[in-house]
């Protein structure tokens, strides 16, 4: 792949912003005479018919990239449960009991695993007779206050040929940061975060927990184009949900082959335990975007429970896909010629001279080489603009894949120079820049002030003034406790009593 510079100074036409759309959201059911919106929708957010109705395992994004401050290490951070509303309380959010979360190594190409990490989660409840996830302000993961906790085990499967060799308990009850409830039960959300990142024997370092969903794109395409309104376009739709992250940090020369052959391939699956107490696989994500805008519907939970091994059935969805005649039946954008043999080198073997291990067999895994050191100023585009420590080497957190994948889709590398997009360059918050990199999660207790207050004006205040006695001057006690209340609920309350003493008066004067 030859590094080419970019401007982006043409990105933001009308046709830019809507071909933009088109990749984000994955536009399947989009006809030439009428746009339907589709069932799929950006990266793996709900992405298959069946793993839609089971966010516990819907696996939605993986990432994997050489550490940028600790190079001779590399970080995998996959993430579940998509659009983790911030307040959706009192059930906050956890990783399932039934499942095992698997991180999958293929280090010599064959679309085979030869190391498995998996993750394990258990549930605890301290008080069974309360609704609160929190029963006051959590200060440490310990804290009797912190009602539902979880811990989690981790276990290194090592297989070749698919069977397994040996298996190896590398980690034991470590807990889970638990879901950002607000700053009035978490007061200091980054301690418990600080709290909840171990590290483990051999110098690896492990994370699990809520995070702010890193990815970032707009995917509103769904309300019919934007119902024709484009000034719509190039907001983060993700922004304020959060995901489940788990987070794993480990030396490069635990999970390559060899200093000779350095790329590793990547994915990560979800196995959920059935009625007969056997495992399934019901989720599956390596390479971005492959099961949302390649498969098509009659394939996506086919794609989901399969292996790598066996990709070659999905070939003729790369080597012709659908997008490209979209984008040029609606918008008049000419599709590359196929056989789409430039996008098989991407997405399912890797680029010549960057991340192709030798004899590779093509499947769709991220492929990551790991000799190549992180950039000291990353750019979006990654490799496309000439940063070969990204996309689609690997996929760091600040990768616009959205915008790379778009570009390639439509013959970037084929002779058809374009600068499509979505009008969203970057997440509406900064990563971190340690592990586990991701951010923090973003709080229950995130609202704008209620409607005509201040910051020195409360609703307390407002309540206060609204229950005071016509032509009352004065804030007596009366009036003052009930205010109070009424902030914490008690004006509901009134509310009840009012209607219960008005049906006894009417119960009273009834004849029967």
């Amino acid at each position: 792949m030859t590094p080419i510079s970019r401007s982006g100074a043409g990105r933001r036409s009308l046709a830019t912003l809507v071909c933009g759309a088109l990749a984000a959201g994955g536009l399947a059911a989009a006809g030439v005479t009428a746009l339907e919106p589709g069932a799929a929708s950006a990266s793996s957010h709900r992405e298959a018919p069946l793993i839609s109705g089971q966010p516990q395992y819907d696996n939605t994004d993986v990432y994997a990239f050489v550490s940028p401050d600790k190079p001779n290490t590399t970080t995998i951070v996959a993430n579940w449960i998509p659009f983790e509303e911030p307040a959706g309380g009192p059930n906050f959010y956890t990783f399932a009991d039934d499942a095992q979360y698997d991180i999958h190594i293929d280090n010599d190409g064959d679309a085979q695993g030869e190391l498995v990490y998996r993750y394990t989660f258990k549930t605890h409840r301290k008080n069974g007779d309360t609704f609160l996830y929190n029963t006051g302000p959590v200060t440490s993961l310990d804290d009797p206050d912190l009602n539902i906790t979880q811990t989690y085990d981790i276990d290194l499967l090592r297989l070749h040929n698919q069977k397994l060799v040996s298996r190896t308990k590398v980690a034991d009850d470590i807990p889970v940061a638990p879901s950002n409830v607000g700053k009035a039960s978490m007061p200091d959300y980054g301690k418990l975060r600080d709290q909840a990142t171990y590290k483990l024997a051999g110098g690896s370092t492990t994370f699990a927990g809520q995070a702010d969903d890193p990815f970032f794109l707009d995917l509103r395409v769904f309300d019919l184009l934007y119902g024709g309104n484009l000034t719509e376009v190039g907001r983060d739709t993700l922004k304020g949900y959060n995901v489940n992250s788990i987070a794993l940090q480990v030396p490069n020369d635990m999970i390559r082959e060899s200093a000779g052959q350095p790329v590793v391939g990547i994915w990560s699956t979800t196995q959920r335990k059935d009625a007969h107490g056997d495992w399934t696989q019901v989720s599956r994500l390596g390479m971005p975007l492959v099961n949302e805008v390649v498969n098509p519907q009659k394939d996506k939970d086919t794609f989901n429970a399969s292996a790598p091994w066996n990709d070659a059935q999905f070939l003729k969805n790369v080597t012709n896909p659908e997008l490209p005649k979209l984008i040029e039946a609606i918008y008049k954008i000419k599709a590359p010629a196929e056989p789409r043999n430039d996008l098989v080198d991407v997405f399912l073997k890797g680029v010549k001279g960057l991340n192709q291990p030798p004899n590779v067999r093509p499947a769709e895994e991220l492929r990551l080489n790991t000799s190549i050191k992180p950039s000291m100023h990353p750019k979006r585009l990654g490799v496309l603009d000439g940063d070969n420590a990204g996309f689609p080497n690997g996929r760091r957190l600040t990768d616009d894949v959205i915008d790379a994948s778009l570009q390639v889709v439509e013959g970037e590398l084929v002779g058809s120079k374009n600068d499509l997009g979505d009008a969203v360059d970057k997440n509406d918050k900064k990563f971190e820049k340690y592990f586990p990199y991701v951010a923090e999660p973003t709080s229950g207790s995130r609202g704008a002030l209620a409607k005509g207050t201040t910051s020195g004006t409360d609703v307390r205040n407002q309540l206060g003034d609204a229950l005071k006695p016509a032509g009352s001057t004065g804030g007596g006690t009366d009036t003052t406790l009930i205010a109070a209340s009424a902030a914490a609920g008690a004006a509901g309350f009134l509310l009840i009593s009012t209607g219960l003493l008005w049906w006894r008066r009417r119960m009273h004067n009834r004849a029967y």
